[in-house]
């Protein structure tokens, strides 16, 4: 029997064969693409983050349709091949009321979301080797991804709640099982102090990786945080946003097992095959 793809609010990285794999391929090949033509990755890093916090200085460079700048180049290759993931921003931004309009992750604009897109794959190249290399690996996982038909019995343990794998067909309980297997302590994020609990740690002379799993607006306001805390970060964005946050009530989600397991294994991280990419002025 077919599965359909998962429909989010705003995102969705699924295609009709219900895999995001294509989607992590062609981000690879766009962060590739320009690495490739000559500008460093924390360069690249910086021109992303930078440009995408300023919702005006963005759609200046969004409105230069010849401007040869990296910005402008950037954000119409990001455009031509990621379009198809977001077409219902703009529907979904007509929609919310004035307090939700002040929700600055709600009010995500579908440049923003191409930009955290490729963001996230520029932290994930640059953090990896020091995440492998800490000593105490912690993952935070959405409570969105639990089984919707099973009473989850999560419990507190230590800094959070953790799955005791109520249910076989629950993807907290898969992942959770995964990230035991490589050594990474995973959490369900609901209560614990990120800042509190990296400052304690390090007191205590651990070196700490964090891996997190969210939606897109949110795992990259969580990965810009570890950043901050000097704490190495790498993350994988949910299939789509589908918690009660964006619709108002919970919806079945997903998580990219292989490209999550690809993060996490101990070999040279393996870099997606490069499909052919639609005509974006990538290196022009």
């Amino acid at each position: 029997m077919d599965t359909a793809p998962l429909i989010g609010k705003t995102y969705s990285l699924q295609d009709a064969t219900a895999s995001s794999d294509a989607y992590f391929e062609r981000i690879g090949s766009i962060a590739g693409s320009f690495l490739d033509h000559g500008e460093s990755l924390t360069k690249l890093l910086s021109i992303v983050q930078r440009t995408s916090q300023n919702k005006r200085r963005l759609n200046r460079f969004s409105l230069a349709s010849t401007e040869s700048s990296v910005e402008s180049v950037l954000l119409r290759a990001l455009s031509k091949n990621f379009s198809e993931y977001t077409t219902k921003v703009e529907t979904h931004l007509r929609d919310l009321s004035l307090l939700q309009a002040w929700d600055k992750g709600l009010a995500t604009s579908e440049r923003q979301y191409h930009l955290y897109m490729l963001e996230i794959e520029l932290i994930n190249r640059s953090s990896i080797h020091a995440f492998r290399s800490t000593t105490t690996r912690l993952a935070f996982l959405p409570h969105c991804l639990h089984d919707l038909n099973a009473d989850c019995r999560r419990i507190v343990r230590g800094d959070d709640y953790m799955c005791k794998g109520c249910s076989e067909e629950c993807e907290v309980n898969v992942v959770s099982k995964m990230l035991r297997r490589h050594g990474v302590k995973p959490y369900i994020w609901m209560t614990a102090n990120l800042k509190s609990l990296f400052n304690r740690l390090r007191k205590e002379g651990k070196q700490v990786g964090v891996l997190g799993i969210a939606c897109i607006p949110e795992l990259v306001n969580g990965m810009r945080m570890c950043m901050r805390a000097g704490v190495p970060v790498v993350g994988v964005p949910l299939d789509a946003n589908r918690c009660a946050r964006w619709w108002g009530e919970f919806h079945p989600n997903s998580v990219n097992v292989r490209v999550l397991e690809n993060l996490l294994g101990d070999e040279t991280l393996v870099l997606p095959r490069r499909p052919k990419l639609m005509n974006a002025g990538v290196g022009q």
